[in-house]
């Protein structure tokens, strides 16, 4: 079954406003068994609305179609369906009725504009009338279209809540049972990816796609049943063999990040860590804390931006910043030795580096980084040279600090 997705707003095609709601249908709707067909983004212009919706019938199963529900003059789905449908608006009683109950509440004077949600399309059935949320179902020509709201709260709601559940009874045969992996790899380019995938030679009925998210490369592995093959079984085996090929490059899959993984590791090897920060400015202990429950293992950190607090709260010694300066694979081990003997935690991090713009010499352009870890047991230190911005160079270099922990913990014997 093939959907089409239509997106509305000038705030969209000006780019004030990122669209989100296309992209969150399309994944939800992909995974549900749908085919996606086309995804389009329009202005609020009612002949553009009314072309974009007809092309849409001539060559999709179901349409879907977001934003321009609301009660302001350049909300203007309504009125463009109207008259490219041929379907005169109506008021929708219950609508009308709940909309009036509620300017009863809240002011003597009601105001008009408001009644503008419940004039739809003939035919149209409200998703959810009583959720005080914009949204219908259309059928037309024996097609169900869906109407919801540009607000992606409420588009996120209606969607699983009203549209999945609806289109899950509408030709129940031509779904698709989806079988679908993201791969989540990091220190490996993309290219190298690609050549590893190639020489694996997959089945032309397994689809992959590679998506550089900044600095890591996801790859997609999707497989559709079909009555050709056993779309399970060729999922789970070329699963295998994509995991063979890239080894430890994945760090993890689907929507897990590096963070939470090297969070699953320390609580599963009940080990705990503290982070000493200079060039990344606080980023790491920033990326673990967002995955709740990260006090369980993370002590907490030192953002050691001066030469002073290095000293002061990692106990370095100035003469060793003075002769190596800060920015260098010894002051890197005695931070990372300092932070983990002044927490208690069983792993020191840190971090020490150029992020540029300026600050880089001959010796040591911009992108230099020394990252370390610190245990019981042993020290060790890798030195790295990152291109790209500031913000890349920060980015990166705190990715590589969790990666370094995540390798370290599966290699470490219980």
């Amino acid at each position: 079954m093939k959907v089409e997705i239509i997106a509305i707003g000038d705030e969209l095609t000006s780019g004030r406003i990122l669209n989100t709601t296309s992209s969150f249908a399309a994944r939800n709707l992909f995974e549900a068994g749908y085919d996606i067909y086309a995804m389009n983004t329009i202005g609020d212009s009612p002949k553009l609305i009314g072309q974009a919706l007809k092309q849409a019938l001539s060559r999709a199963d179901a349409v879907l179609v977001t934003g321009g529900l609301g009660t302001t003059d350049d909300d203007m789905t309504n009125e463009a369906v109207s008259k490219a449908l041929n379907r005169p608006t109506m008021p929708n009683l219950e609508i009308l009725a709940n909309i009036r109950s509620h300017l009863e509440e809240i002011t003597v004077s009601p105001v008009s504009r408001l009644e503008k949600l419940a004039w739809l399309p003939s035919g149209a059935e409200a998703l959810n009338p009583g959720s005080k949320m914009a949204g219908y179902q259309l059928i037309h020509d024996d097609k169900p279209i869906f109407f919801l709201p540009g607000i992606p709260s409420q588009m996120r709601q209606l969607l699983t809540e009203e549209v999945l559940p609806k289109l899950s009874t509408w030709h129940e045969d031509h779904r698709l049972t989806t079988y679908q992996q993201i791969f989540r790899i990091f220190n490996l380019p993309e290219t190298e990816v690609n050549r590893r995938i190639t020489s694996l030679d997959l089945s032309p009925d397994v689809h992959i796609g590679y998506y550089p998210v900044f600095p890591e490369v996801h790859l997609s592995l999707t497989v559709r049943d079909k009555k050709t093959n056993n779309a399970k079984r060729l999922f789970k085996s070329s699963c295998r063999a994509i995991n063979t090929v890239l080894g430890d490059s994945i760090y993890g899959c689907n929507r897990e990040s590096m963070e939470k993984v090297i969070g699953g590791l320390l609580v599963a090897k009940k080990l705990q860590l503290a982070i000493a920060e200079s060039c990344t400015g606080g980023l790491i202990c920033q990326k673990i804390t967002n995955t709740p429950g990260s006090s369980e293992y993370l002590l907490g950190g030192v953002v050691s931006y001066s030469n002073s607090l290095k000293c002061e709260y990692l106990g370095i010694d100035p003469d060793l910043i003075e002769q190596q300066g800060a920015v260098s694979r010894e002051v890197a081990e005695e931070m990372a030795v300092g932070v983990r003997k002044r927490s208690g935690a069983d792993i020191g991090l840190a971090v020490t580096g150029i992020a540029g713009p300026g600050g880089g010499t001959a010796a040591k352009p911009v992108g230099t980084v020394y990252i370390a870890i610190a245990t019981e047991e042993e020290n060790w230190v890798t030195k790295f040279l990152f291109a790209g911005d500031r913000q890349e160079i920060r980015e990166i270099s705190a990715q590589s600090g969790l990666d370094l922990v995540r390798k370290y913990l599966l290699q470490h014997s219980d």
